[in-house]
């Protein structure tokens, strides 16, 4: 099964079980040793709970024994799959939740514009993206996006873009308390001044505010929140500027000190005066052109300095050594060394994984780790990426959003450093062979325990009609139902808009602090969609606020676990950078299915402090505080 027993999981969990029977208390000690996932180098078996899973796990080992009962036992299984390993289809558990577009009652007037010419500059048709964040404190998430600005292809390649127009500007939105969000983009200083892109948030100065990073076609944004309700740009003082063309971006601590590092995601290398006239498919259709036309270039890592300046290190830790089309990160730790690891996602070149090695410095490990290619051994259109645990073992997998007729990547990590391509074992593959997909997040709307699976969808060429019959330029956005190791389609019937757009951001949220998570896409050349879930929390939830001390202070790269009183595990690590251009609030959401609480939770700081909490209340959100020295192991 996917929701592992705890039992199971207890010699690859944060600590083991044994012996320790939980007290009445809160404590912060645990055992002196971590069993890291690496000890246990078998490839996981997909399990199945109950009777079913018992027949169908003999089942097959009788059909590979014995190879004369093929039939009989093919049969078996089929009728055993039918009736009982897929238990949603005769659970009595509350109904599916259902979403519902609330994006003109909201408030939320804001219109992408990426300013679309007839000499189809590339960059139009690659934003923006959304973030939610908590900008003041107050334990309503806000939403915060990305615009673009005016191309005249009069001037542009000697003026550049202008934002200057109000149309163009990024918005911030405050949550209203209520599902309703005013505009206060003008009084915190954040219109922009770029064409931009994507946007990662993080505390990178440990004041308790987060700050807020923009990518740009040209020089980026730093924005430091003030605490009074307004930002500062410092990314020129700081030294993160970056250059080019940045996409995603991402804040994380890979080398422990207790300050967010950045990292920042870069495209090709393009400007407007390299621009070229493509026709691909026909000669009288002029369309964006593929990335092939232009070369890769390497992405930007910059080490912060005990919160006071940047320096770029993408030399010297040898990230820029490796030149991609990026597009997408996470970051994670797949190999369980207690190191973060970085995820990217490029486009029509081979996938990149980064292995912390622990001494400043990073190799690609993707080839060898089976996360390069397809399982054709094939490149394809990388885009959105979350780096995330699916399957609830305890180690982190890889799913990445690719064009029509390629599929969706999921990588899952087979807990021994390797990972194995599951995009058609799980039924992903065939529900987006046909579809074009950007921001792609795992996250539990139903509140089951099992990750579900968001994409914001559209095709990248908007003449891809004419060149493809079959192909659609505006999609509607994908919502995957987790279902006994596959993942089914369950848009229609849970209320996602049928509507086509060009969805691009994707950020989820417990917007109305409820107890689920609602959904916001952000839509190239549209306005975005709002889509408040209805009905998730009919089942017992918790959601948790990590607080780092001598950790960085939101807690990035934390891993948790918690087991549910039905003794149930569940993993994840704190990070706000996934899907695509966006950035995902820190609170960590755990949907607890039928389990009528909260057993344990554990907690593994980046400063390698750990932590144990028993008999944690659900329905309600919790912050947990980083225990110091002497109250930890």
């Amino acid at each position: 099964m996917v929701r592992r027993r705890a039992k199971e999981s207890e010699s690859r969990g944060l600590w083991p079980l044994r012996g320790m029977e939980p007290p009445a208390v809160e404590s912060h000690h645990g055992p002196p040793e971590l069993p890291f996932r690496d000890r246990d180098r078998r490839p996981p078996r997909l399990q199945r709970s109950g009777f079913a899973g018992r027949v169908a796990n003999l089942c097959g080992g009788f059909l590979v024994l014995h190879p004369t009962g093929l039939a009989a036992s093919l049969g078996l299984v089929l009728l055993l799959s039918g009736i009982l390993i897929f238990p949603r289809s005769l659970d009595q558990s509350p109904t599916m939740p259902v979403f519902v577009d609330i994006t003109k009652s909201s408030g939320i007037s804001f219109y992408a514009d990426f300013s679309p010419t007839s000499e189809k500059y590339l960059i139009e048709t690659m934003g923006g993206g959304v973030a939610a964040f908590d900008y003041d404190n107050d334990g309503w998430v806000d939403l915060f996006f990305t615009n673009g600005a005016k191309l005249d292809p009069r001037i542009v390649e000697r003026a550049g873009p202008r934002k200057k127009e109000a149309r163009f500007w990024n918005r911030l939105y405050k949550n209203n308390g209520d599902m309703t969000f005013r505009d206060v983009t003008h009084s915190t200083g954040l219109a922009g001044k770029g064409y931009a892109m994507g946007v990662a948030t993080g505390d990178f100065d440990n004041d308790g505010n987060v700050d807020l990073y923009v990518t740009n076609f040209g020089s980026n944004e730093l924005y430091r929140n003030n605490g009074d309700g307004t930002f500062t740009d410092l990314a020129a003082s700081l030294g993160v500027e970056g250059r080019g063309w940045s996409t995603s971006a991402g804040f994380l601590d890979y080398d422990r000190d207790g300050f967010l590092d950045l990292f920042v995601c870069r495209y090709l290398s393009w400007s407007f005066a390299a621009n070229k006239a493509c026709y691909p498919g026909r000669p009288d259709v002029r369309s964006y052109c593929h990335p092939d036309n232009f070369p890769p270039i390497a992405n930007l890592l910059f080490k912060n300095v005990g919160g006071k300046k940047f320096a770029d290190v993408s030399n010297e830790s040898g990230i820029a050594s490796v030149l991609g089309k990026a597009l997408g990160v996470g970051f994670n730790d797949y190999d369980s060394d207690g190191l973060v690891d970085l995820a990217v996602a490029n486009d029509k070149l081979p996938q990149h994984l980064f292995r912390n090695l622990g001494n400043g410095k990073f190799q690609n490990a993707a080839l060898l780790a089976g996360s390069a290619y397809d399982e054709n051994g094939e490149t394809f259109a990388g885009m959105g990426l979350h780096f995330s645990d699916f399957d609830n073992d305890g180690a982190p997998d890889i799913v990445i959003t690719a064009l029509a007729l390629e599929g969706y990547a999921l990588y899952r990590n087979r807990r021994n450093g390797s990972f194995d391509y599951f995009t058609n074992l799980c039924e992903l593959g065939s529900i987006s062979k046909h579809s074009a997909g950007w921001g792609i997040l795992f996250f539990d709307f139903d509140n089951d325990g099992l990750k579900d699976l968001a994409v914001a969808q559209g095709h990248v060429l908007d003449t891809v009609e004419s060149l493809n019959p079959f192909l659609r330029y505006k999609q509607p956005p994908l919502l995957a139902r987790h279902v006994a190791n596959s993942f089914v389609d369950v848009s229609q019937a849970a209320g996602f808009p049928q509507t086509p757009r060009s969805g691009r951001g994707l950020a989820v949220a417990d917007l109305d602090n409820d107890g689920d998570l609602d959904v916001v896409i952000a839509n190239l050349d549209g306005q975005p969609t709002l889509l408040q879930n209805r009905g998730g929390n009919s089942r017992n939830w918790i959601s948790l606020k990590l607080v780092g001390h001598k950790s960085n202070r939101d807690a990035i790269g934390a891993k948790v676990q918690l087991i549910d009183t039905e003794r149930n595990s569940q993993f994840g690590t704190v990070s706000s950078a996934a899907s695509y251009l966006s950035a995902q609030d820190l609170r960590m959401h755990f949907g607890l299915g039928s389990a009528e609480g909260v057993a344990e939770i554990r907690v593994e700081w980046p400063s390698g402090a750990r932590q144990r909490i028993f008999k944690a209340a659900t329905q309600q959100q919790r912050t947990i505080q980083e225990p110091d020295a002497r109250s930890a192991n």
